[in-house]
């Protein structure tokens, strides 16, 4: 099992930065890949950035030079970096764990971009 909790979401202006923390219930080089998913009203999950256990990383196209992902192996946490932000990147951003063919979610931290 592993347990996810995601902060840092709140109200921000178009063009302010916020960072997402998610702090991981066990050792981050266990876990294949963290995520950080985005949900917004009426529309699909979609992936905007992963890091594998080696730090590979990927983003999604709208992500790409502006948001970061990160991780800090010390605390078990992993953030999302997120400046430029746009209204169009308001959603509830969701923490995900793959650890084999297992995965984990957590609860989700609402962001809101005002124009």
């Amino acid at each position: 099992q592993v347990q996810l909790v995601e902060s840092g979401g709140g109200l921000v202006q178009a063009g302010g930065s916020l960072r997402l923390s998610c702090a991981v219930s066990r050792s981050i080089f266990s876990i294949n890949v963290m995520g950080w998913y985005r949900q917004a009203p009426g529309k699909e999950r979609e992936l905007v950035a992963g890091i594998t256990n080696i730090g590979s990383t990927n983003y999604a196209d709208s992500a790409k030079g502006r948001f970061t992902i990160s991780r800090e192996t010390a605390k078990n946490t992993v953030y999302l970096q997120m400046n430029s932000l746009k209204p169009e990147d308001t959603a509830v951003y969701y923490c995900n764990a793959r650890v084999l063919r297992q995965e984990f979610w957590g609860q989700g931290t609402q962001v809101t971009v005002s124009s």
